[in-house]
């Protein structure tokens, strides 16, 4: 998943700004809910989900402040 996430990123024809604005408030909510049914493993994915998510809407949003 995490690969076809990345691939996802490098993708030219996409709305990058929302598909990592979805996946970064998925990935929140999946740690929010892992916090009450803790689950380290899970933790841990869901943050690395998080930061690759959070590069991904910056570059993104960076991107799009060029163009304009």
């Amino acid at each position: 998943f995490i690969g076809a996430f990345g691939y996802a990123n490098v993708s030219p024809s996409m709305d990058k700004v929302l598909f990592n604005v979805l996946n970064l408030v998925g990935a929140i909510l999946l740690l929010v809910s892992l916090s009450v049914h803790f689950n380290l493993a899970a933790v841990v994915l869901e943050a690395a989900w998080a930061c690759i998510a959070l590069a991904g809407l910056v570059t993104a949003l960076n991107a799009r402040r060029r163009r304009t």
